[in-house]
């Protein structure tokens, strides 16, 4: 069992034959239009049909419609990449202190509201003013 083309790959071959005005593309063609040698092309899509690695003039537009059902796939499968919320120091500049930050997220009308509920990103925010605070005391 060999192991699947990379999406990225598929999809530059994939532009090289939209850009190649030839009817009729073989892997020798694609190669002088993506500069990679034949046999790396064919074993790639050999994963469609494995008769490409015999028949250098085998026409690989008739592959078009197959490698674009395996890109929409493949990109169906992707799991949402959630980002981690990074706490940078244009964030921390907002507050000129720990005490600062606390008036701010944790006041209303300058009174202490015992029911606020920090979200993750503000707890984040706070540890790092703590942080520095505790950094400046040890100098």
């Amino acid at each position: 069992m060999m192991k699947p083309p990379s999406v990225t790959t598929l999809k530059k071959y994939l532009s090289a034959m939209a850009k190649t005005k030839a009817k009729y593309i073989t892997a020798d063609r694609l190669s002088r239009t993506l500069g990679v040698y034949p046999e790396i092309i064919s074993e790639t899509l050999s994963y469609f049909d494995p008769m490409i690695n015999m028949d250098y003039e085998y026409d690989l537009t008739e592959l078009i419609p197959q490698i674009e059902e395996y890109i929409t796939k493949a990109q169906e499968k992707k799991p949402v990449v959630i980002k981690k919320s990074l706490v940078t120091q244009k964030i921390l500049d907002q507050y000129d202190s720990l005490g600062d930050f606390i008036y701010k997220k944790m006041t209303i009308g300058g009174l202490l509201d015992p029911n606020i509920e920090l979200s993750d990103k503000e707890l984040k925010v706070l540890k790092k003013l703590i942080q520095e605070e505790q950094a400046k005391r040890k100098k």
